[in-house]
This record gives structure tokens, C-alpha cells and sequence, in this order.
């Protein structure tokens, strides 16, 4: 199973992509399970996968721009996609609502059929859920089966870079959000590869 995690902060040694480690390393300790088979995770940071603000004049001369197509093509390789982003202003960031722009001008749709889970991580009390809901609009209406729970990291800077985080009460949280997530992704993948 591929899983495809990507950190929406373009800031080095951020909370999220930090989020990001630790999904990666639940991500992997579940492909050792019985239930699962390998878990192969490939990570992207939105600064892997930047581009200049979406222009219809610069995509009819030069097409879609090299970080954008890394992310299509990391899609449509992806059983199951997992983002980390911030919260700006109660929203996401706007670099990675113009990634998403760009790759939404692909047919067909990369974002389309496939399993996402969104998570936050944020030093305010609300962990960076405001933004998760505005992110959920645009995939969602791409066609991206977005899971029901999302994950918010509230107080993010006092927690996250333990190295027992992931045995705290919120860790174990993460950890089974993540399980229940990559279970379903793959029951669903199975029947999809059963129904062809």
C-alpha cells in the first residue's frame, strides 16, 4: 500500500511537517500489523511542490508548472493520501490552495477517487481545525473522499517534539485515527481492484 503524505507548510522545521514524521512513522508501524500489508510512504513538502500563483495565460503557454505535476503524478501513484497543514487566518495556506488550482486543471482528476485524511498540528488552543475545514471545500469538491475525523494538534509547541508523543493521550489518538484511516483505505482499494 502507497501512502502519500505531504506537509502544507513551506516553513523548514515546521509543527506540521514535524506532524508529518510522526504520521509517517504510524503509517509505517501499520504496515508491520497482520491487517495491512508494507506500507510504502513517499512524503512531498509544499515547497517540493510549489509553483507561481495559478495564471490561465501562463498555463496555455507553458503548461503546468514542474512542482504541481510532482504532486499529480505522486496522486496518482497514492492508495491513501495524508496532509498536514497550518492554519492561516481560520483558513489554509494560500500556497497550498494554488497547488491544489494547478492540479485541478489536470484531466483526469488526480484528486479524484482517491482517500485523504487531513491534520493539524498549531500552537492555539484550536489546533489548526478552522483551516482543515477550509481545505476539505476544494478536495472535496475534486472528487477526494476526505475521512469524516480530522486531526488537530492544539498546543502543538509543547508537545510535538517529545520523543514519547506518540505514547501520550494524543498520540494514541493520532495512532488510531491513522489505523482506523489506512484499514479503510485499504478494504476500499481491495474492492475497487475487485470490481475491474
Amino acid at each position: 500500500m502507497r501512502v502519500l503524505i505531504v506537509s502544507g507548510s513551506l516553513r523548514s522545521n515546521s509543527l506540521n511537517g514535524t506532524l508529518a514524521d510522526w504520521i509517517a512513522a504510524v503509517a509505517e508501524d501499520e504496515g508491520r500489523s497482520t491487517e495491512l500489508e508494507t506500507v510504502v510512504v513517499d512524503r512531498l513538502t509544499l515547497a517540493d511542490v510549489s509553483a507561481p500563483n495559478y495564471d490561465y495565460d501562463v498555463e496555455v503557454a507553458s503548461g503546468l508548472p514542474p512542482g504541481p505535476r510532482r504532486l499529480a503524478d505522486a496522486l496518482e501513484q497514492a492508495d491513501a493520501v495524508i496532509i498536514c497543514s497550518p492554519e492561516y487566518n481560520a483558513s489554509m495556506p494560500g500556497a497550498l490552495k494554488n497547488v491544489i488550482d494547478w492540479v485541478s486543471r489536470l484531466r483526469p482528476q488526480p484528486f479524484a477517487g482517491q482517500r485523504g485524511l487531513l491534520a493539524s498540528a498549531s500552537p492555539s488552543l484550536i489546533g489548526g481545525n478552522r483551516g482543515l475545514w477550509a481545505l476539505r471545500v476544494p478536495l472535496e469538491s475534486l472528487g477526494m473522499h476526505v475521512h469524516p475525523t480530522m486531526y488537530s494538534l492544539s498546543r502543538a509547541n509543547e508537545q510535538i517534539n517529545d520523543p514519547r508523543f506518540l505514547d501520550s493521550g494524543t498520540g494514541q489518538r493520532l495512532r488510531a485515527l491513522v489505523h482506523h484511516f489506512l484499514l479503510e483505505a485499504h478494504h476500499l482499494r481491495n474492492l475497487q481492484v475487485a470490481h475491474r
